[in-house]
């Protein structure tokens, strides 16, 4: 069993813009190929064309059509993955020592060659950001890619997690939480970045920017193509004119 530090040196985290991320996916499927070809074991993918396929993934996408109390439903894509929860339940009931939280930045890893996948942190943890991979019988999680984010063979643009340097719309954002000038922090702070269930009490690292409101004109719905639909004349004239009187009589 491994107890949890005090306090940590850094609080390496993501923040992520519910308004911008288009659900696309392109986070999943690279952390998918990094977190394969590289950190500890690869994540498998059992009968992926079978009648049951089983997968192993470290992080997933969830949609949602969400209707405020005002203004027409919206559709939101949720990404999660771990939070790194300052207070993260699934490393005390390790009863290995495979899961702990680095003193140096926060970030809370499993140990493979001491997990015997049985699964307590996956039930401790709230946010089902745990998974047992089936093939090699240990428990899967986001690491924040701690293989990339301090490989000095890697040029400094690409020492961030995967999921946030694939990102085509830029939703995803990596910094240091115990930072309060970090772009994180300001970010945070600026847009009122959520915590997921913080009545769960584990504090979880990571910030989800709300969806801006989508405002209605009264009694109707937003036409985001009308713009694009107005005419460009009310009426063709000169020989534009005459040649569409002409078009008209064949």
């Amino acid at each position: 069993m491994t107890m949890l530090p005090a306090t940590t040196e850094k609080k390496l985290g993501l923040v992520i813009d519910l308004d911008i991320c288009v659900g696309c996916h392109a986070c999943v499927i690279n952390c998918k190929e990094w977190n394969t070809s590289n950190y500890g074991a690869p994540l498998s993918d059992m009968d992926a064309y079978g009648e049951a396929p089983v997968g192993t993934f470290l992080n997933r996408i969830h949609t949602y059509e969400v209707k405020p109390p005002q203004g027409p439903a919206q559709t939101v894509h949720f990404p999660k993955s771990c939070l790194q929860c300052e207070d993260a339940p699934c490393v005390p009931v390790c009863p290995t020592g495979a899961s702990y939280k680095r003193v140096e930045d926060g970030i809370v890893l499993v140990n493979e060659t001491s997990c015997i996948g049985c699964g307590l942190c996956a039930w401790a943890c709230p946010y089902g950001a745990r998974e047992l991979d089936a093939r090699e019988g240990v428990m899967k999680k986001c690491t924040l890619c701690v293989d990339r984010i301090y490989n000095e063979h890697l040029q400094e643009i690409d020492r961030e997690p995967a999921c946030v340097r694939t990102c085509p719309a830029n939703a995803r954002h990596f910094g240091d939480f115990a930072d309060p000038d970090s772009d994180v922090s300001r970010m945070s702070a600026d847009r009122g970045g959520l915590a997921l269930m913080p009545e769960q009490g584990t504090k979880p690292v990571n910030r989800y920017l709300p969806p801006r409101p989508k405002t209605a004109p009264a009694g109707g719905d937003i036409d985001i193509l009308a713009p694009f639909l107005k005419p460009v004349a009310e009426e063709p004239k000169g020989l534009l004119g005459w040649l569409d009187k002409v078009l008209d009589r064949i």
